[in-house]
């Protein structure tokens, strides 16, 4: 489906000449549309296309845009960083203050290091377990997605399979050419929400894992929730083993409640890593963790962690800001109450209409599984999911003003939406779905 509008066209035939398929990232290909969204600004809870086109959004900067765009405070911050001079490389007394805060507010915070990405702060964390622990393998799960380094690119958008012979082990599986074939041999990959798999594991392994990683809620695949216990059960073998537990909050951090989903469930690992939300838009990561495994990271201990860009200083006050906003009395309630009138509302849809889809959400994230309708507990159940019956909605709510995206991969994604959005927006948003809806089934 290539642009339909002229300027969106010429721009994408242009941009195609200079960036790979047009884009800067892989994943700003939007798969059902096979374009990328050309943008000119946003504000709140909407962009604007190069066509003038207003879309009310629900990928929100692939999660980053927490508070939504543009938001008055955020760019205040912005503006303070760029009347301090551009300042990069060095450390003010916002870093401090950045870092008291999530130390105040994640359970497992006692020091933090600031990184840029998602992917770096997985790799730090990884390698400080290592050198923690002096063990070199890592335990997943499979669709937990931990960025795209050489170390975990692995099993997070498999096929589909009907049984497992290998169980309780999946077999590593790449997802990207140019891996060492060699660095299987430090991965051990199980089903998400398997006590007995991942305890089958631990005593076959655990002599040799520094760490298992997790997405506490593996919103990568849609939104699939832990099963009651299974948080509590990687903390509890963790700790039997001498086995460092990450969450992988890159995505989860934030989301329903300001201390992630560690303060949630009330399940504290050893070390987690945030981004996306953190900063609302600026490029900010953050390995946080007990002080005694954050010392050895360098200059005071061994294991080697810095960058020119950490802790850049527009994401520092921006993240400050945001921070401030999503820790003001109330936020969690609208957030709370927002999903529910928007995911009970696309539910009642859904089933009034006939069209196959589960949807699944916590706080202000959640998938849509269409082609499925019972509940979605691993990645297995997720990957069944009807791939065109999903381009078709997303293409039909984006003819609407509605964006959603899709990463390929089978279709799978996550989707959300902001501080920024009203009740109204959401009674809007179903409005023209229930018209979309109506459409796809005359086709």
């Amino acid at each position: 489906m290539t642009p339909a509008s002229s300027k969106s066209a010429a721009l994408f035939d242009y941009a195609s000449q200079y960036l790979v398929a047009g884009v800067s990232g892989s994943a700003r290909l939007n798969a059902a549309l096979g374009h990328p969204l050309y943008l000119t600004r946003g504000d709140g809870c909407r962009v604007y296309d190069v066509d003038g086109r207003a879309y009310i959004d629900y990928n929100l900067s692939h999660g980053a845009t927490f508070l939504g765009h543009n938001h008055p405070q955020v760019r205040k911050a912005i503006e303070q960083a760029l009347d301090m001079g551009v300042i990069c490389a060095y450390e003010t007394e916002y870093h401090s203050r950045l870092a008291e805060r999530i130390c105040n507010v994640v359970p497992c915070a006692e020091q933090v290091r600031f990184a840029n990405s998602g992917s770096e702060a997985t790799l730090a964390a990884i390698r400080l377990a290592r050198a923690v622990t002096g063990k070199q393998k890592i335990l997943k799960f499979e669709g937990h997605f931990h960025g795209l380094h050489d170390y975990v690119v692995w099993n997070a958008h498999g096929p589909v399979r009907e049984d497992l012979p290998t169980y309780p082990y999946v077999p590593a599986q790449v997802e990207s050419a140019g891996i060492p074939p060699q660095i299987s041999e430090y991965v051990i990959v199980i089903p998400w929400n398997d006590p007995a798999a991942f305890e089958q594991a631990m005593g076959e392994h655990a002599h040799e894992l520094a760490a298992i990683i997790c997405e506490p809620v593996n919103y990568n695949s849609g939104c699939i929730l832990p099963q009651p216990g299974m948080l509590e059960l990687l903390r509890e073998q963790a700790t039997r083993y001498g086995v460092l537990l990450i969450f992988d909050e890159v995505l989860s951090g934030f989301r329903m409640a300001i201390g992630g989903a560690q303060g949630y469930y009330r399940v504290t690992p050893d070390l987690c890593t945030l981004a996306k939300a953190v900063a609302n838009g600026l490029p900010l990561a953050v390995v946080a963790g007990r002080r005694d495994l954050m010392q050895v990271l360098s200059p005071v201990g061994q294991a080697a962690h810095s960058g020119t860009y950490s802790g850049h200083l527009f994401a520092i006050l921006a993240a400050l800001a945001s921070l401030e906003e999503i820790g003001q009395p109330g936020f969690y309630d609208r957030i709370f109450a927002n999903a529910d009138r928007l995911y009970g509302g696309l539910t009642k849809l859904f089933d009034s209409h006939g069209v196959p889809a589960r949807v699944q959400g916590l706080g202000a994230r959640f998938g849509i599984y269409f082609g499925v309708t019972s509940e979605v507990t691993n990645y297995q159940d997720a990957a069944r999911i009807d791939g065109g019956l999903g381009d078709r909605f997303i293409q039909a709510c984006f003819q609407r003003g509605l964006y959603f995206h899709n990463y390929g991969r089978l279709s799978l994604g996550h989707h959300g939406f902001s501080a920024a959005h009203t009740p109204a927006d959401i009674d809007e948003t179903l409005d023209r779905i229930e018209d979309a809806i109506r459409t796809m089934s005359r086709a």
